[in-house]
């Protein structure tokens, strides 16, 4: 056995129950415990809200996005489709023409955002995660029917069991030169019948009213122009590959854009805020590891003749140097073991049983969201050690310096 191990060891298991500086490496394995406990917990918190972020948009946004590299807009025709809808991977492509609108419900208004779709949309598996309730049905051609996100619907007091009043959609035309004083040459307006509710997150169940794209072509008359295309990847395919191939395929003009990058702003707040939190946990772990750094401290004055020996016997610096940074890392990696474990176990419970709830009647999910990424117990222990070896250091020089001549 490694000697410095061997003694720092023996250090540990001291049997003197009553010695204070046991005691203190006791509250020093508490406290690196508690605090590692904590950095999993509140990580894997972080991770499971941007999984539920994740899985969220991903039930209303398409796994790939087709966008204008300048614009709102860009012109399409069915043979340019065709070769979009051609390309390996490609299972459904969806047309979208989407833009604000004017909403009123029984004389209830208010500027909502409508998205007109093409009759595949709800094939991409759309509203797989949240609420949804009412007809899967986007209508017919002569009666087109809407699907309102639930904040537009309680705002505009829709009923869906009143067939009898419709949704008037309005939008503005386009200026001409001459003036003209009657109202209804300003704008465009046509009536859908609302036929369901979705709920997915606020964001869009505040805003979003999907309608046939035929229907929104005609009111906002943008003819053969689009806002977007989407598309679901075939199973057999990943994202990433088809994504470059379309991006190839169409070139600089457009952007292809996953999930992560339609939200990549909101994404990447929730992981400077993990990040964040991440360095104030471990901030507050570095000030617990006083207490390694005072035990150490009190184990060096103690133990001076047993060093003193050491040293008349031959024992190099470097060696006494180890057993004391050994001696830390027992304490540290005794605390941190039993923090992981505790920290997996309660995030397991939470993950399985969902013990702690959110305590919102209207959430998408009942309990806090937990995902256990074993890569975050790679990154705290990282922590750990390096705090471990700070706190070691300063007692490890200061016990080599003992003067053997003066202990002995």
């Amino acid at each position: 056995m490694n000697l410095s191990f061997f003694i720092a060891s023996r250090y540990f298991r001291s049997k003197k129950k009553r010695n204070f500086i046991t005691i203190l490496s006791t509250i020093s394995i508490i406290g690196v415990a508690v605090g590692t406990m904590a950095l999993v917990i509140v990580m894997s918190v972080f991770n499971g809200l941007e999984d539920l972020i994740r899985g969220l948009f991903a039930s209303f946004d398409a796994e790939l996005k087709i966008e204008a590299a300048q614009g709102k807009s860009f012109l399409t025709s069915e043979e340019w489709l065709e070769s979009i809808r051609d390309l390996d991977g490609v299972a459904i492509l969806t047309e979208v023409i989407e833009d604000n609108a004017l909403l009123d419900y029984n004389g209830n208004q208010m500027i909502g955002r409508i998205k007109g779709v093409s009759d595949n949309f709800l094939e991409q598996g759309r509203f797989s995660r949240g609420y949804f309730w009412g007809d899967t049905t986007l209508g017919t051609a002569i009666r087109p029917a809407a699907i309102l996100g639930r904040g537009v619907g309680f705002f505009l007091s829709v009923n869906l069991d009143n067939i009898n009043v419709p949704l008037k959609v309005f939008y503005p035309k386009a200026p001409r030169s001459a003036a003209t004083i009657d109202p209804n040459q300003l704008y465009s307006s046509a009536v859908l019948e609302p036929v369901a509710y979705f709920s997915v997150e606020r964001q869009f169940d505040d805003q979003y009213v999907i309608a046939p794209l035929s229907f929104t072509k005609d009111l906002l008359n943008y003819g053969d122009k689009r806002t977007s295309l989407e598309i679901k990847v075939a199973d057999e395919y990943s994202i990433g590959e088809v994504q470059e191939r379309l991006k190839i395929h169409l070139g600089e003009d457009f952007l292809v854009k996953n999930t992560d990058e339609q939200h990549a702003g909101l994404l990447r707040t929730v992981q400077l805020e993990k990040f964040f939190v991440f360095l104030t946990l471990t901030f507050i772990l570095a000030i617990a590891s006083f207490n390694i750094f005072f035990s150490l401290s009190m184990l060096a004055i103690e133990k001076k003749k047993d060093i003193a020996v050491l040293k008349a016997m031959g024992a190099p610096v470097k060696l006494i140097r180890r057993i004391f940074l050994k001696q830390g890392a027992l304490i540290a990696f005794s605390g941190a073991i039993i923090g992981l474990v505790l920290g997996y176990a309660i995030c397991w419970v939470q993950q399985t049983f969902g013990l702690v709830s959110l305590g919102i009647s209207s959430a998408v999910v009942d309990a806090y969201p937990v995902e256990i990424i074993f890569s975050d117990f790679i990154w705290i222990s990282v922590a750990v050690i390096s705090i471990t070896l700070a706190a070691s250091w300063r007692p490890a020089f200061i016990a080599s310096q003992v003067d053997t001549t003066h202990e002995l």
